[in-house]
């Protein structure tokens, strides 16, 4: 009986134990764990190129890597269940200096405990100051609204710099990548390269030499002639260089230096690092004098350009047109980080606000990735530009950092700055404001972070009658009439004033929040006073003109402007002028006619192949957005230059409808507007993980699937124009009834999961 005692009780003692202890739900494991918002704090490389990371302070020392420089950092993580309506109720994370330690599951620098919240974005350390130069490992683990628990995460490690602060962002080191040509062409004493797309890049050759005194001429382009070679006169800011190689009797690699450009190495400019050197956009080359036979591994180009994960986004539908524009604006906004922060293409190499804005938002839909756009917004507070409108959109592109990331930090670090940014110091008393009746004073310019004289309302650009464009060349403000009261302008200090007043409120300022929204409300109500026209039903210039143009009434509608019972007047006017302005103010075209539920006539733009489209890029020979719509728009126009990449954001955000509500993604919508697709889906990359979501319709049904990560939840908005009132909709095989109200059917606050949704036309 003893014996048996024995061998019972400890299987009695493990199985009670067993039932005690809560189920480990693996699903559950925290992944994509990021640090300061970046997911490879241990991003290390040499002279460019990545290596295996080492976890030592030997190791990130020696080599160009990420060292983070805030005193009290911040955590971010997903959830990678797929499973429905996952909710994280609580958290634990744990913060050690030996990663012994971390694997025992001990936070010997900082244990949070067990803290019931749903955040898994900008989770702030709460523990003791962290050291100087210091290697620092962490994991975490969650716990779901049913109370099941995960894994711990794998462990990440981070690594102090050499002085911290209470805040500052942090960049990766810039990468280099190999890359050969996809096409040669050989002959008597020249050799042609196509590398298949332009890059910013340098440039290696292997060669063989039989004598001493051999010369090679390499030339260099971003286009070519209608005989196929590089086109030495290319005009505007169109890239072309040569160099002379001499040769070295036997076989050697040769990397060309190239020199610096003075007008993009000067003082305002943006210079290459050491460790990578300078660099020029070329797609081509041509070996001039040179005899001997080359494979494509001779001749290497090594292309630069911030880390960027090819596949985190990705798009496809059923016109070819729109798929090729989407291919060549992903890949713009990788090709432009060469400088490791948003610049305005090769021929300054300068930050400007109205570049990062379009830059921010295409870049956070084409790949996981926040550091360069917010340390890209960070320099430009300190660094303004001229025009009245960018100044302002400091503010825009605070909101949008908090919105994509939920992260505050940066906007309490830089709150004064973006409250100067609003500009309420130009206001007068009609509650506008204006930069012509003498209020830019030194102090007001001073606190903008402005060096120049004085901020000019720009609208569009180029003007007519500068950088080569004639008196008669129209330019691309569709003849707005600048008056001292500009209406564009005051629809940017509208939506300034909005967007403070949501930030104000996050950060705890309730006066503040309550004042700029008072002040947007009232600019809201004289905007309707002072340039709605009421017999056009449409809006004025200024004040003091009757001229009605595309700008005014875009950005009107972009800015949520315009009274709903005014939309369709408006709307109306907006068409009746296409694109009448330039590739930076067609963000705002974009946006206006998608926030009007035009669908049809935004994919109509988007695809559209006559001059003035993103077509016309291809046509024309650039593989990266242009500064303008052709070269014949802007005379000194460059191929590379992201604020024409608009569709790499308005196709995720407005086409597909994917677009955050709260800040962090914790609630989204997706309000697709295909138009006549017959399919198209896409993923979106957020700080939550991907979201999904693949279209088709028929004559007959609207169908729609969608994914929806864990932690978050989704308004979907289905369209369905021919019908009204009651209808049946089918979620995951089950009928149920819904609303079709103004076209849309709501399907508000879906938990995560997978959605197939079908409804009858």
């Amino acid at each position: 009986m003893h014996k048996i005692l024995r061998l019972i009780l400890p299987f009695l003692w493990y199985t009670t134990t067993l039932a005690q202890t809560p189920a480990v739900n693996h699903s559950l494991v925290p992944v994509g764990l990021r640090c300061d918002l970046l997911a490879f704090s241990d991003y290390q490389s040499v002279n460019g190129y990545p290596v295996p990371s080492q976890w030592n302070k030997t190791a990130f020392e020696q080599t160009q890597s990420v060292h983070l420089l805030s005193k009290m950092p911040a955590f971010s993580w997903e959830i990678a269940s797929k499973g429905e309506n996952i909710m994280q109720q609580a958290y634990r994370l744990l913060v050690a200096d030996n990663p012994d330690s971390l694997a025992a599951n001990k936070g010997t620098i900082w244990d949070s405990g067990k803290i019931r919240a749903s955040a898994s974005t900008a989770v702030d350390y709460k523990g003791p100051a962290l050291e100087e130069q210091k290697c620092y490992y962490w994991k975490v683990k969650v716990w779901d609204t049913s109370g099941e628990e995960s894994p711990y995460s794998k462990p990440v490690v981070f690594y102090t710099g050499k002085t911290l602060v209470d805040y500052q962002t942090v960049r990766y080191p810039l990468a280099k990548t190999d890359t050969y040509p996809k096409t040669m062409r050989q002959g008597t004493g020249l050799v042609f390269a196509d590398f298949g797309k332009d890059a910013f890049g340098q440039l290696k050759l292997t060669l063989a030499c039989h004598t001493e005194d051999d010369t090679v001429l390499v030339h260099f382009g971003e286009a070519l002639t209608s005989d196929g070679r590089i086109n030495r006169q290319p005009g505007g800011t169109i890239r072309y260089r040569n160099y002379r190689l001499p040769l070295k009797q036997g076989i050697h690699t040769y990397q060309i230096r190239f020199h610096p450009d003075k007008r993009n190495t000067g003082s305002t400019a943006v210079l290459m690092p050491d460790y990578i050197g300078e660099v020029l956009p070329f797609r081509y080359i041509e070996l001039e004098g040179y005899a001997g036979k080359l494979t494509k591994e001779n001749v290497v180009r090594s292309v630069v350009n911030y880390p960027f994960n090819d596949e985190a986004a990705f798009f496809e539908s059923s016109d070819s047109v729109l798929n090729k524009i989407w291919e060549l604006c992903k890949y713009s906004v990788k090709a432009t980080t060469f400088a490791g922060v948003y610049v305005d293409g090769d021929r300054e190499r300068i930050p400007y606000e109205a570049d990062a804005y379009i830059n921010q938002l295409c870049h956070y839909a084409v790949d996981k990735e926040y550091s360069l756009a917010r340390y890209s917004h960070e320099y430009l507070i300190k660094h303004a530009t001229w025009p009245t409108e960018w100044i302002l959109q400091s503010v825009l592109m605070a909101t949008n950092d908090y919105l994509y990331t939920g992260d505050l930090r940066s906007a309490r670090k830089y709150y004064a700055d973006l409250k100067a940014k609003t500009l309420t110091a130009l206001e007068e008393a009609n509650g506008l404001i204006s930069t012509t009746t003498g209020k830019q004073h030194t102090d007001f310019l001073r606190s903008i972070h402005f060096n120049g004289e004085a901020l000019k309302d720009i609208v569009d650009w180029p003007h007519s009658g500068i950088l080569g464009l004639g008196k008669d060349d129209v330019g691309e403000t569709d003849g707005f009439v600048f008056t001292d009261y500009n209406a564009v302008v005051n629809a940017y200090y509208y939506k300034a004033l909005r967007g403070m007043a949501e930030l104000s409120k996050a950060l705890g300022y309730q006066q503040e929040a309550s004042d700029y929204g008072r002040k947007a409300e009232r600019v809201y109500q004289v905007f309707q006073k002072q340039f709605f026209d009421p017999k056009q039903k449409i809006y004025r210039d200024g004040i003091g003109t009757n001229h009605a143009s595309l700008h005014t009434n875009m950005f009107a509608l972009a800015f949520e402007l315009v009274p709903e019972k005014y939309k369709s007047t408006v709307l109306a006017f907006v068409r009746s002028r296409g694109l009448a302005c330039s590739v930076y103010g067609s963000q705002f075209l974009m946006d206006a006619i998608y926030n009007a539920d035009d669908g049809d006539y935004g994919l109509s733009l988007l695809t559209d192949t006559a001059q003035r489209s993103w077509y016309n890029m291809i046509r024309e020979g650039s593989t990266i957005t242009m500064e303008a719509w052709g070269n014949q728009y802007k005379p000194n126009q460059d191929w590379n230059h992201v604020w024409g990449a608009v569709p790499a954001n308005i196709i995720p955000r407005k086409l597909m409808g994917v677009e955050p509500l709260k800040p962090g993604w914790d609630h989204f919508q997706i309000k697709p507007q295909i138009g006549n697709l017959q399919y198209a889906r896409i993923k979106v990359p957020t700080i939550k993980g991907a979201i999904e979501v693949d279209c088709q319709q028929s004559d007959s049904q609207f169908f729609i699937e969608a994914k929806i990560p864990a932690n978050t939840k989704a308004d979907l908005w289905i369209p369905a124009k021919q019908v009204k009132g009651k209808i049946k909709v089918q979620v995951n095989g089950k009928q149920q009834a819904a609303n079709a109200v103004n076209g849309w059917i709501k399907l508000l606050a879906l938990g995560s999961g997978n959605y197939q949704i079908a409804v009858a036309n």
